[in-house]
């Protein structure tokens, strides 16, 4: 009995063993846990909580300019080659062997004018001239000698009309006498008439020499005249054998040589006349009509054409060194309008001093060179100039409007190169922006870091 008491005892023991081990671990991790907790809590209570940081708004450093209303002239800029306006090819007139030509006739020499280009053999020429004058000679003394004769002969038919009236007179008084007073015989009486008649002819035919005398003469003048033409033919035929220059040429190509035959309307030679160039230029033709000046003229009989352009005064700049070569020339003309490019084509012409005169190293403007021509035209009146950065593409500017960022849509009258002009959207006193600012937040705020800049004061 008291062996079951123990075993039983023994059992009860066991059975309770788990149940405090669960108790003492559970008891363990709180405790550690707890300690833990109060030892976090007076290491945190031992450091200083950090200072508070401020969230304040940075500011976006920018320059700006003040701009003010200016009066602003528009300058055309186009492009075009400079060559002579007086171009000449030279064609002999007449046939035949060069016999001379100038020592310095070469592409690229100055002739001045009245030198000769080269001569054509003259022999043939100058014998057709003396055979020409010769026959004008010989018709001179014709028609002065129908003219002597016509004087003559008129004196002539007052004395054979006399011999009429005499033959008339002893006819009819042989007649009388043979027929009334039976005096004198038939034989008699008709030698009479017989003398009348040969009389009376001869005034006749002189009558008609007299009436063909003015027929001649015009006939030999006529044939006078045609021989003068003939002579004057000749004597230009003769000139034209040696040609000159007419100006002072410079000698652009040469297709002759000595000894070479020659035929009329053959190219030998092409001369340019450099003492007055042109440049002509296109213009797109919004530009030309709304800034090129016209003074509302009208041309001649009112011809529908761009007239009344203002010969304004132009800069003329070599595109190889724009800065160091530079020359003025005036606006001379309106040349063609094309349709399909739309572009009006204007002429703008130099002459050989403001050619020759730039004042740098000497070079001249001569033809060939591709310059670039600033022509004046209107002023644009009471309008803003920026900066080209300053405007974006879609026609807005930033200002500044209380230290803050404010786009302003604008209108642009006209973009030159790194300036634009504004004509509408600005007032007089406006701060804006010229530092190139990427899609800036709109309101933001701005550092302005020259702000006594103005602008348009130029």
């Amino acid at each position: 009995m008291q062996k079951g008491y123990a075993m039983k005892d023994l059992n009860h023991k066991t059975a309770r063993r788990p149940v405090q081990n669960i108790i003492f671990r559970i008891l363990f991790c709180t405790t550690v846990l707890l300690v833990g907790v109060f030892g976090m809590t007076k290491l945190a209570s031992l450091k200083k909580p950090p200072a508070e940081a401020k969230n304040e708004e940075r500011a976006l450093r920018v320059k700006a300019v003040r701009v003010q209303p200016v009066n602003v002239p528009v300058v055309i800029t186009g492009y075009g080659e400079v060559h002579a306006l007086k171009i000449v090819a030279i064609s002999p007139e007449v046939s035949g062997t060069i016999v001379e030509i100038h020592p310095r006739l070469d592409a690229g020499e100055i002739i001045p004018r009245g030198e000769m280009l080269f001569r054509i053999d003259i022999r043939n020429y100058e014998a057709a001239a003396k055979e020409a004058r010769a026959q004008v000679t010989q018709w001179e003394n014709t028609v002065k000698r129908l003219e002597k004769q016509y004087a003559i002969d008129r004196l002539r038919l007052k004395t054979l009309e006399r011999n009429r009236q005499l033959a008339e007179l002893e006819f009819q008084r042989m007649q009388d006498l043979y027929q009334k007073r039976k005096v004198g015989t038939l034989s008699s009486a008709e030698k009479a008439e017989q003398a009348f008649n040969v009389a009376m002819d001869h005034v006749d035919q002189m009558k008609q020499a007299l009436a063909l005398y003015p027929i001649q003469i015009k006939e030999a003048q006529s044939s006078l005249a045609s021989a003068q033409a003939r002579l004057t033919l000749a004597e230009i035929n003769l000139e034209r054998c040696t040609v000159t220059a007419d100006f002072d040429a410079r000698v652009k190509s040469v297709s002759i040589e000595r000894g070479q035959y020659v035929a009329p309307g053959q190219q030998v030679l092409i001369l340019a006349d450099d003492s007055i160039l042109e440049i002509h230029v296109p213009l797109d033709s919004r530009d030309a009509r709304e800034w090129l000046q016209f003074n509302g003229s009208h041309g001649q009989g009112g011809t529908a054409w761009f007239t009344g352009l203002e010969p304004v005064t132009c800069n003329i700049r070599w595109t190889e060194e724009s800065d160091s070569h530079t020359w003025l020339g005036r606006l001379h003309r309106v040349v063609r309008f094309d349709q399909q490019t739309r572009t009006l084509t204007v002429a703008v012409r130099i002459d050989s001093a403001s050619a020759t005169g730039n004042g740098t190293d000497g070079l001249p403007l001569v033809e060939g060179m591709f310059c670039a021509v600033d022509i004046p035209g209107k002023t644009l009146q009471k309008v803003y100039r920026l900066p080209s950065w300053a405007v974006s593409y879609k026609n807005t500017v930033y200002m500044v409007h209380d230290s803050r960022l404010k786009t302003v849509p604008v209108k642009v009258a006209r973009a030159e190169g790194d300036i634009t002009v504004v004509s509408e959207g600005l007032r007089p006193g406006d701060l804006v922006v010229s530092t190139r600012l990427a899609d800036p937040l709109e309101n933001i705020l701005l550092e302005v870091t020259n702000p006594d800049s103005h602008g348009g004061s130029s």
